[in-house]
């Protein structure tokens, strides 16, 4: 063997582009940061356990500190007294960073609709892929990594984080960019629209049933 290895070690080349060698580095070496607060978290835990083992795609060393993270997972609701730490974490994290919004809560606030629940994460941080459920199962997360590393492959060098977008398992969603008083104050509103047309809806049937009594 070491005849054989000795006669064609100068015959044996991979030929490919720097660019494209980092982001194969960087696709099977993420480190996450989970930020967990509700149910998902759990489901996330399993993931990480022998039965699914996220170590198959290099994406096991859990960090728990944002400087040593690439990816964040932020798992469960988001309220509006969360939402400033969240973007803290994420803005401590070193680039190239992903996200990666698990659960409906994270990606659109879920069933919580109201004033001091965050709809949606991507409105104070960039989401790259959302993964839907409540909670969703760990085959759906492992399918969000996967998505991740092929989105990650296709990168290479230049990330420019104005012009990431969401992908809810390959569909493309719009990133936004307005501050988190903006998005407390337009969810206020919309709050207050839906009161109004309650009311009115109320008003409405009360009106019906007196004419018909």
């Amino acid at each position: 063997m070491d005849t054989l290895w000795s006669q064609n070690k100068e015959t044996n080349f991979l030929a490919t582009s720097l660019e494209k060698l980092v982001s194969w580095g960087r696709k099977y070496s993420m480190w996450p940061y989970p930020f967990g607060t509700a149910c998902c978290a759990i489901e996330f835990m399993a993931v990480t356990a022998g039965d699914y083992d996220l170590a198959r795609f290099g994406a096991e060393l859990v960090r728990f500190s944002p400087r040593q993270a690439d990816v964040l997972l932020v798992l469960g609701t988001i309220t509006c007294k969360q939402a400033p730490i969240l973007k803290r974490i994420y803005d401590q994290m070193p680039e190239p960073k992903w996200v990666i919004a698990v659960g409906v809560c994270a990606s659109s606030g879920g069933f919580y609709q109201n004033y001091h629940t965050l709809q949606g994460i991507d409105g104070i941080i960039p989401v790259d892929v959302y993964v839907p459920g409540c909670p969703p199962r760990p085959e759906a997360i492992l399918n969000a990594v996967i998505e991740l590393q092929d989105k990650v492959q296709k990168e290479g060098f230049r990330r420019d984080r104005g012009e990431a977008g969401g992908t809810l398992l390959g569909i493309q969603a719009a990133e936004s960019k307005v501050s988190l008083p903006v998005v407390v104050a337009k969810q206020e509103a919309e709050r207050k629209r839906r009161e109004r047309e309650g009311a009115s809806a109320a008003k409405g049937s009360s009106e019906d049933s007196e004419v018909s009594a």
